[in-house]
């Protein structure tokens, strides 16, 4: 049975994120909301915290750290409470880092890994089809052997960052089985579309790509079917710890402001229907929390957790929607105005439905 209680280790992590989300993150988050745009410093400030280098092996320039998805899952939380946008951007490395950590080639993680170690370097991965009947398990993206290398066809969306990053990792369909593919921005056949207007996540730059007849070498594949859905998993912990935390700080922003709220001479918060309201709010929190660290324990123990991880993100995903909803509620009117950041946490927290592969643990 997993542990409940962090290790000295994790305290320290928690604390120390924690601390970066509230100090460098969240008083950002309005301004970054309405400007679309994130600080370039910023990243380089999250670098330092070790979010990307940490698990890099240190012949490669890192830390060498052993990976845990509950410690990133930990990491995802405070990040998400801080501001879903910013916490996404942070993070976007990963998406190559670690596939190539979990089932890149000795000569791929050589390669490439040292420039990941040494700064914040833009990476992402494509991973939502813009499709109605889009499914994890079997992509529309193809991807098909030719010469000695493979050939990529298909399209993208909501991808992190794909016009500054320098590689993509393309998840598509081999037959009967999925793969990964490490695709340089500029390679022929690949088209970056405008910047996506999005009703939530406004300051994360996310794009189309359209992906025609582009070439890639035998060396560009990244693992299997079983890396693919190893990686799927990884990113439904991490983007329901994201939504956890948001969902968090909406409730913890909505109780405190019950407290002072007055009514009729009494604060909000003793007024049974808004008490009712919090109360659920703290139990779908607190809920979610044991469902992600469960599935994340299991995939630190090598268990085969697809189920688990598919229930938690989801769970969380909903909790997210009604707590940010709910927080809304309880500031009435000044939920819906731009003075306070419930309307915001409202709309990030319903794009979490449409969310696959856009951070990683």
């Amino acid at each position: 049975m997993f542990d409940l209680e962090m290790t000295e280790d994790q305290k320290l992590i928690h604390e120390t994120v924690t601390s970066f989300a509230a100090a460098e993150i969240r008083p950002l988050s309005r301004d970054c909301d309405e400007s679309g745009e994130i600080p370039a410093g910023l990243a380089g400030k999250g670098f330092d915290l070790g979010l990307i280098h940490s698990a890099i092996p240190e012949e490669q320039g890192g830390f060498g750290e052993q990976r845990s998805a509950i410690t990133g899952a930990i990491v995802a939380e405070a990040l998400g409470w801080g501001d879903l946008s910013i916490a996404m951007h942070l993070l976007a490395p990963r998406l190559v880092v670690y596939p190539l950590l979990d089932a890149g080639t000795p000569e791929q993680r050589t390669t490439l890994l040292p420039a990941f170690a040494s700064g914040y370097l833009a990476a992402t991965a494509a991973v939502v089809e813009p499709r109605f009947d889009f499914d994890t398990t079997r992509f529309a993206t193809t991807a098909a052997a030719k010469d000695g290398g493979f050939v990529l066809n298909g399209a993208k969306c909501f991808v992190p960052l794909a016009q500054e990053a320098e590689t993509i990792l393309v998840l598509a369909q081999l037959g009967d089985e999925r793969a990964g593919f490490l695709v340089p921005r500029g390679a022929a056949g690949v088209t970056i579309g405008e910047r996506e207007k999005n009703m939530g996540i406004k300051a994360l730059a996310t794009y189309e790509v359209g992906l025609e007849n582009v070439v890639v070498p035998a060396t560009a594949r990244v693992g299997d079917d079983a890396a693919v859905e190893r990686l799927l998993n990884h990113s439904r912990i991490a983007l329901g710890a994201l939504a956890l935390g948001m969902g968090r700080a909406a409730y913890e922003y909505a109780r405190d402001y019950a407290k002072e709220r007055k009514a009729f001479g009494v604060a909000i918060a003793q007024k049974q229907a808004i008490a009712f309201i919090l109360a659920e709010m703290a139990i779908e929190t607190d809920a979610a929390r044991l469902l992600l660290w469960e599935a994340a324990w299991m995939l630190d123990q090598g268990k085969d957790a697809t189920r688990e991880c598919v229930l938690a993100k989801r769970y969380a995903s909903n909790a997210c929607l009604k707590i940010t909803d709910n927080a809304v509620q309880v500031l009435g009117g000044h939920g819906y105005v731009r003075d306070h950041p419930v309307e915001l946490w409202l709309r990030n927290a319903r794009g979490f439905t449409s969310f696959e592969g856009m951070a990683i643990v």
